[in-house]
């Protein structure tokens, strides 16, 4: 039986912390962890090293909550929910009939990288509703940008609050419609400049041969060798499921190499795409599933003129 606020509910109880001192942080946190470890329910923080340890300090010696690897869980959006999910996975086969977890995203996903942080707060509504889950995502409202929390309360159904209340945002978007709609990509500075590739309905193979052409060290080799797999897999998308004309372009950096493919066709009609293994036969579901986990940041954006994907190996953060 669930306690606590999701008490009678079915599936992910999902609910987002907006805290402006560390005082509120904690009058949230602590009952909501010492109430599942009260109840037996598996009980775990997923901070980075700051909170994580003003949590620990403030909870009794013994207290049996877990503490994760926050930096390792939040790598990319798609290694968080596979980690996450067999982590809840392994809970459930143990017997818990609900899991506790509050968590926070490393500061660098809420800037140049937040539109796929963005897409996992949302997917997450749908990918773990098959776990008894409440989980709390913890938002420092001083430093988070507005943009950033403008998302937050459209991805999460609720707020918890430091007197113990749980009120609903109001704006929370269902994620098969959150996910579909048009939003704008921030353009990477490097975009700026001229490409230094630029081809039209390039063949698989002249697209990886490209990729390779234009590497000049800027990351470990074997970086390289992901992007150059997930440009073919984007191409042979676009070319097999687009429309035409198919143009991918590459810009490199000192630190980094941006590669942009796009066509004239709608993109893939699966709002989980590249997040979420495609079980069902979805057009491009492999190609986008293989390019969010190979790649430092990939962009995704549709407009009337069509569907563009961005893949970023090496630093993916620039200033917004």
């Amino acid at each position: 039986m669930r306690t606590g606020a999701a008490a009678g509910h079915v599936g992910y109880y999902h609910e987002a912390i907006l805290y402006d001192s560390d005082e509120h942080l904690l009058a949230v946190v602590l009952p909501f962890l010492l109430g599942g470890v009260e109840a037996g329910e598996p009980t775990v923080v997923g901070f980075g090293g700051r909170n994580a340890e003003l949590v620990r300090r403030a909870l009794p010696a013994g207290s049996g909550v877990t503490f994760l690897p926050g930096g390792d869980v939040y790598a990319r959006p798609t290694s968080a929910i596979r980690s996450y999910r067999r982590l809840l996975g392994s809970y459930v086969a143990d017997g818990a009939r609900q899991i506790r977890i509050v968590g926070e995203l490393p500061p660098a996903a809420l800037g140049s990288t937040w539109d796929w942080w963005a897409r996992y707060e949302s997917a997450i509504n749908h990918a773990y509703d098959d776990f008894p889950l409440w989980s709390m995502c913890a938002y420092d409202a001083r430093t988070t940008p507005a943009r950033v929390l403008a998302d937050v309360a459209r991805t999460h159904p609720r707020v918890a609050l430091p007197d113990g209340s749980h009120v609903p945002t109001d704006v929370y978007t269902e994620p098969a419609r959150y996910l579909a709609e048009q939003r704008p990509m921030l353009p990477d500075p490097v975009q700026r400049t001229a490409p230094a590739v630029e081809l039209v309905d390039p063949a698989p193979a002249e697209a990886r041969d490209a990729v390779r052409a234009a590497y000049r060290g800027q990351f470990p080799v074997d970086h390289l060798d992901d992007l150059v797999v997930s440009v073919s897999e984007v191409v042979s998308n676009a070319l097999r499921h687009g429309a035409p004309p198919v143009r991918m372009r590459l810009w490199s950096a000192p630190d980094r190499m941006v590669v942009t493919v796009d066509d004239r066709g709608p993109g893939p009609g699966d709002p989980y795409a590249g997040l979420l293994p495609a079980g069902n036969g979805a057009a491009g579901g492999l190609g986008l599933w293989i390019s969010h986990q190979s790649c430092n940041h990939v962009a995704l954006h549709r407009d009337t003129d069509g569907f563009t994907i961005r893949l970023t190996a090496g630093n993916p953060y620039f200033p917004v």
